[in-house]
This record gives structure tokens, sequence and C-alpha cells, in this order.
């Protein structure tokens, strides 16, 4: 090989080490641990070229070498073949995540199954409400005056609400409430099912338009977008594990994924992208995220993403491990979402 694919097989002996040690790692160290076929002078020689460059660093006078983000960079862009799940860890991601009940469930085993999986924070958004369609609406009678509304999207979720109608109503009428909801609402994406609706009341015979009103006015509530409710967390104590990675930085981290905001714009960027983004320390906009290191991706199914998850953890990670975690258990939520 020539000097620059030796001068990589000695940075990613360094960068597997380190991860696995959390130590910084010597010249004797990578001879002793790794079949690199040169002699020491040639590791120290190459491992000075690449500090030169900028890919690693002492960070003591006496001590070994750590990856710096531009290593870890190249580290992950020269990943040829990300570290495939084995077939049992295929089965348990599968099997655990068919038996969720429904949506909420599918968000909680998901975020719960990838902070394992890792041992990094894990971070599922839920479906994105304008990418989702009415598959159906219920309207079901509490009282002769009050209805309990039931909105169905493709993507599992269900949204519930009450209307109080000021006034008593027949079972026939509920049921031409249903079938005029669903006529107008079914297989059309919500911003357009929204619109729809508001149509109604002007459309409806003069006995209905009073609970259509009613009615209209609350589905309109229930199709608008609520980003407060959109992103799970799980396994923030991963993070507590690994102190000494987030020199005086790891409460504004923990604020950081409090906040959720900047980690729905990390989503958001590998939801668009449709691959596994690897976002490295500085490259991170937010500066409380620039000690961290984000793996995400979209999910969804038949070219349509629905949402986004992924990882946060410190930069000094198994990439490819966690890379091969967060493609499989998006490939597995979306399956199962569209599945429902």
């Amino acid at each position: 090989m020539n000097s620059d694919e030796r001068r990589f097989e000695v940075l990613r002996a360094i960068v597997a080490d380190y991860v696995s040690t959390k130590e910084p790692v010597g010249s004797k160290a990578l001879v002793d641990r790794h079949n690199l076929g040169v002699s020491s002078a040639t590791v120290r020689n190459d491992m000075a070229a690449l500090e030169e460059d900028g890919f690693i660093v002492q960070p003591h006078t006496s001590a070994g070498r750590v990856p710096t983000d531009k290593g870890y960079r190249l580290f992950v862009d020269r990943l040829h073949e990300v570290k495939p799940l084995t077939e049992a860890e295929r089965r348990a991601i599968h099997k655990f995540l068919e038996g969720a009940l429904d949506l909420d469930d599918v968000m909680r085993r998901s975020v719960r199954l990838l902070a394992q999986l890792t041992q990094q924070v894990a971070v599922v958004q839920y479906p994105t409400l304008t990418r989702s369609t009415v598959r159906h609406v219920e309207v079901v009678t509490i009282t002769p005056a009050r209805l309990m509304l039931v909105l169905i999207t493709n993507t599992g979720r269900v949204d519930q609400r009450m209307v109080d109608l000021g006034d008593v109503i027949t079972d026939d009428d509920v049921a031409r409430l249903r079938n005029v909801l669903n006529s107008a609402m079914a297989e059309k994406r919500l911003a357009d099912a929204s619109a729809a609706v508001a149509e109604l009341p002007d459309q409806a015979p003069s006995e209905l338009r009073d609970a259509l009103i009613r009615v209209c006015s609350v589905l309109i509530e229930s199709l608008v977008e609520h980003p407060e409710e959109r992103m799970l967390l799980g396994g923030t104590p991963n993070l507590t594990r690994n102190v000494a990675d987030f020199p005086n930085s790891l409460r504004q981290v923990l604020e950081a994924l409090e906040e959720q905001v900047v980690v729905l714009k990390l989503l958001a960027a590998a939801r668009d992208s449709g691959t596994v983004r690897v976002s490295i320390g500085m490259e991170n906009e937010a500066k409380e995220m620039q000690t961290t290191s984000v793996i995400s991706t979209g999910y969804g199914s038949d070219g349509m993403v629905l949402g986004g998850l992924g990882v946060v953890g410190p930069t000094r990670m198994d990439y490819p491990g966690t890379m091969a975690a967060v493609r499989a258990v998006a490939a597995y939520v979306g399956e199962i979402l569209v599945g429902r």
C-alpha cells in the first residue's frame, strides 16, 4: 500500500483503540495490537504526519494521540461497508417493534431499543403530520349533546377530541356526520383535509349545519401540527457515563436535548437527505452540540419519509455499529408504520 493508505490504516487503528479503551493511543500499542506490517519507527512517522495534517492530536505532553473531528470524519467517509447487524439482532429488533400496540407504543419501543443497541441517547421524531393522510374519522356518541371524534392517519396516529354540540343530535344524524366527514377527508393529506373540512358547513343541510360548524372547528385543530409532541428521547443517562468525553460541556448538551428544537433540526437534515447522516463535533451548527456526534436518518416507506430518528453521543463512539443500528431500526419502524 502507498503512504496515504498506510497512514489511513494507522488512523483507523487509533480510532478503534481510542473508542475501545478511552485512552490516548501510542505507537507501541498500535504495533502490539494491530498487524500493520511496518516497523515502530514507520508508525511513529505516520502518526507525526497525521498530527501535522490535523487528523490526530496529542492531548498531553507524554500521552499518545487521539482522533480529532477531522480524523473521525475521514474515518467515517472511508467506511466502505457499515458493520451489518447479526441475524439474531435483526430478529430481536423486528420482534420487539412488531409487538407494539399503537403509534405511541412504536415510538416508545423504538427510542428504548435504539438507546440499548447503541448505549447512546436515542431520539425519535413522531411522523410528520403534513406528510400523513387521513385513513378514517370515527364519530362516537358520548351523550345526545356530546361527541367524541377519533382521527386516524395512515401512520397509525390517533387523535381523540371531544365536541360539545350545545344541542341534542339523533343517531341517524351522527351517522350522516360520519359519512360527510369521511367523504371529505379520507385519503387526503392533512393540509388538504383541513381545507376540505373548512368548506363543509357551507355545503351542509340546514339541520346539520350547527353540529358541523362545531365538529369542523375541532377537527381543524386536530389537523394542525403540534411541534411540542414531535420527539421522544431515551437513554439520556448514557451520556453521564461518559463525562470525560464532555469536558465542561455535558450540562450544555443536556440542556440542548431538553430544548428539542436543536435536535429536531438535525433530524430534519438527515430526513431530507435520504441517507444515514453523520455530523461530527464542530460540524454541528449548534454550539452546545459541538462536543457530540449525531448519527441520524429518516424512516418511512415507498419513497415517503415520515420522520427522523438517530442517536447523540460523544465523538468517541463506535461509528460503524451505531450507523448499522440506526439504519436497521429506521427500516423496521418504516415497515411497521406503513403496514398498519
